[in-house]
């Protein structure tokens, strides 16, 4: 399954826009309840506004709002960026550290955003469990767990460590534009005949090809 995935979504990859760590890091945090077209659309005035962890930590609370506002729950992101910025400097030097276990540390960075930023900004491998991927892994029967931490466990003792970070942007790619939560384009899948749960959405060829997203929601 593995393998025809990849071969259908050649271009997987982190679809948030960055252009170092510290910039992968704020929009990751910006993504949880919304979609990565938004945060995309609120970025590259922030980050201009803003270019780095002390500017950050010194910003403005209400222009960071006013900025943000789009991504939904602002004020809660605008307290979280504001610490993570401060966090950054008072005990890394303003950088993003390279280590899973010094980024959980950080306020609003959970295992997901750790392994987002790791494997896509430092090139360490590692499974970004979101809903997405907790739910395609569950359909293919590669794992019953729901807790997020025993699915990154789960499905990282299946694959080479070498592969994780790919294998995420494959499962996500696959979970937003085919194996829909409420109804999976069955029919359209190219691992239909391999996947345990064919059949819990449409299968007919036609009406799943139009359920079928060919980019990221807005």
């Amino acid at each position: 399954m593995s393998r025809v995935l990849h071969e259908h979504y050649p271009d997987a990859r982190c679809e948030l826009d960055f252009a170092d760590a510290y910039q992968l890091l704020v929009a990751t945090v910006l993504s949880a309840q919304t979609t990565d077209v938004r945060v995309n659309g609120v970025t590259p005035t922030l980050f201009a506004r803003y270019p780095d962890a002390r500017a950050l930590a010194a910003a403005d609370r209400t222009e960071v709002e006013t900025i943000i506002q789009p991504t939904g729950f602002f004020r809660a992101k605008t307290e979280s960026l504001l610490k993570l910025g401060a966090a950054l400097v008072e005990r890394f030097g303003g950088q993003v550290p390279g280590r899973l276990s010094d980024l959980v540390t950080l306020p609003g960075v959970g295992r997901k955003t750790a392994n987002v930023v790791l494997g896509n900004a430092f090139d360490v491998p590692g499974i970004t469990v979101d809903t997405h991927l907790g739910r395609v892994a569950r359909r293919f029967g590669w794992t019953d767990e729901t807790d997020p931490v025993a699915v990154e466990h789960a499905v990282g003792a299946l694959f080479p460590r070498r592969d994780w970070t790919q294998l995420s942007h494959v499962l996500i790619f696959h979970g937003r534009r085919i194996c829909h939560a409420r109804k999976p384009a069955c029919g359209a899948c190219p691992v239909a005949r391999l996947c345990p749960s064919y059949g819990e959405g449409e299968t007919d060829p036609a009406a799943a090809a139009r359920l079928v997203r060919t980019g990221p929601r807005a």
